[in-house]
């Protein structure tokens, strides 16, 4: 399976996308689009979006996983930041795949063990899990590909729950 996840953002967007083979994680690319903060909002979205489908035609992830908002007292943040979710649930839709969303605290939870998990945390987990050189760069990479992780151990979990064969033995003492 070939994950994309994406933290959307207006200032800088992170992508990563993560393959999975015999439940090992692979990197495959991670970055940030970065539009310039001179440009007019919809023209940064437009970057978002046409850098996102260069993305996906590329690298051609089977699922795209987009980080929930998180509940913010900047009306106006929010509602920007809603706009780059959008821009990012477009590109995948069109695109024709399948998108989830999880919440910063379920990604955090996934990837660290814990949903009140710092961005640092997130950064070294993410590091080790994919057994990177250093830390992904910049920061809403290391979160992007954290979802991707996230969605492809919660995928695992749900599979499990399908096969009454995987819990075979489970629980036994002898």
């Amino acid at each position: 399976m070939r994950v994309m996840g994406i933290d959307p953002g207006t200032l800088t967007s992170g992508y990563g996308i993560v393959s999975e083979e015999d439940h090992k994680l692979f990197h495959v690319v991670s970055g940030g689009i970065s539009p310039s903060a001179k440009q007019p909002f919809p023209k940064r979205l437009k970057k978002i979006y046409e850098e996102l489908e260069k993305i996906i035609a590329k690298y051609k992830p089977h699922v795209v996983v987009v980080e929930d908002l998180f509940v913010s007292n900047n009306i106006k943040a929010a509602l920007k930041l809603g706009h780059a979710r959008g821009v990012a649930i477009l590109a995948a839709v069109n695109a024709g795949l399948p998108v989830f969303e999880y919440a910063p605290t379920e990604v955090k939870q996934a990837v660290v063990g814990t949903g009140k998990a710092e961005k640092k945390q997130v950064q070294l987990m993410v590091k080790a899990l994919l057994d990177l050189p250093k830390v992904p760069h910049p920061a809403d990479a290391a979160d992007a590909l954290a979802a991707a992780i996230c969605h492809i151990h919660s995928s695992r979990m749900r599979e499990m729950l399908k096969s009454p064969s995987s819990f075979r033995g489970a629980g036994r003492t002898r």
